[in-house]
């Protein structure tokens, strides 16, 4: 899946696209591989009109082109890079401040889990292990994981510190794509969510509901309609006044100085769904390939250097 966030990001692809031909190429490779040779004897071009259209494919991602052996020679394969394309017609906004530190955390790269039913991992070809089994959470292809989910526990991530000596922390950016983690799919479902850094809590967010009255715009085709299918894109902000959800709705007086975070210190970040919460409805994160939005866990640090 290609996800292009504004139409400027876009221009190469349009442009790559503007010849019919182009069009065709992708529609028939996107079955099965074939050599320059067979498509043009299907498109009724000659070779040369073959390689120009697929070398404008591959300039813009596209596609690419792979070598094999063939009765008569070499053979080069068109292979198209992705299943599906999607253009954000809204362009990204514009940041006030610049980070001076940004990450991407896969949902997968979890460093520690209290995973308990109904729980579940999956990669964007299968499913990993049996739903509903804890002991999935330990198999090592947790690390391609596109989502998880779990129906109460905790997931605790190791974020990146890339403070320099001097550098004083004024405020962390932490976005997610999130929703409750019903046993089938209810989006009157609240959950009370938790969140903690350094094991220190910053507040809680209630989550409505567990969405699926349609497909996730980046989910795979196969991903079953009874699963999580799309969340809410959340950021949470911690800075000098206090933390925030979405920059406005404060859920705690907790500030980035209460953190004591300085160029030695190990960070970690948690989401939890205590069983014993008002709200225990589970919790789903989705990651790149899964959902509405093409992010993992995205993490912005913003600092002042000391003199």
């Amino acid at each position: 899946m290609l996800y292009l966030h504004s139409l400027k990001e876009a221009e190469a692809v349009f442009k790559a696209l503007s010849a019919p031909a182009r069009s065709k190429i992708l529609e028939m490779t996107a079955e099965k591989d074939m050599s320059m040779n067979d498509l043009a004897e299907a498109l009724n071009l000659t070779n040369s009109a073959i390689s120009l259209h697929v070398s404008k494919l591959e300039e813009a991602g596209l596609v690419s082109i792979r070598v094999t052996t063939g009765k008569h020679g070499i053979l080069k394969l068109v292979h198209p890079n992705y299943n599906r394309l999607i253009i954000d017609f809204s362009p990204l906004p514009a940041e006030e401040n610049i980070p001076a530190y940004s990450d991407s955390i896969a949902v997968g790269h979890f460093s520690g889990v209290e995973a308990h039913p109904t729980c579940g991992l999956s990669t964007t070809t299968s499913i990993i292990g049996e739903l509903d089994d804890p002991r999935t959470f330990s198999y090592p292809e947790r690390f391609q994981a596109g989502i998880l989910w779990i129906g109460w526990g905790s997931i605790t991530y190791t974020l990146p510190n890339r403070l320099r000596a001097g550098q004083t922390l004024n405020e962390m950016q932490i976005s997610f794509e999130i929703s409750s983690e019903c046993p089938e799919i209810n989006e009157d479902y609240p959950s009370d969510i938790y969140f903690y850094i350094n094991d220190v809590l910053l507040g809680k967010w209630i989550s409505p509901g567990d969405y699926g009255s349609r497909k996730g715009l980046l989910s795979p085709h196969w991903w079953p309609e009874l699963l999580n299918q799309y969340g809410l894109l959340k950021t949470l902000i911690i800075n000098e006044s206090g933390t925030y959800m979405d920059g406005t709705a404060k859920i705690s007086d907790v500030t980035i100085r209460d953190l004591n975070i300085d160029y030695n210190s190990n960070i970690s970040l948690t989401f939890s769904v205590p069983k014993d919460t008002v709200n225990c409805g589970g919790m789903t994160l989705f990651g790149t390939d899964f959902g509405d939005y093409s992010q993992d866990i995205l993490v912005k640090m913003f600092c002042d250097q000391k003199d």
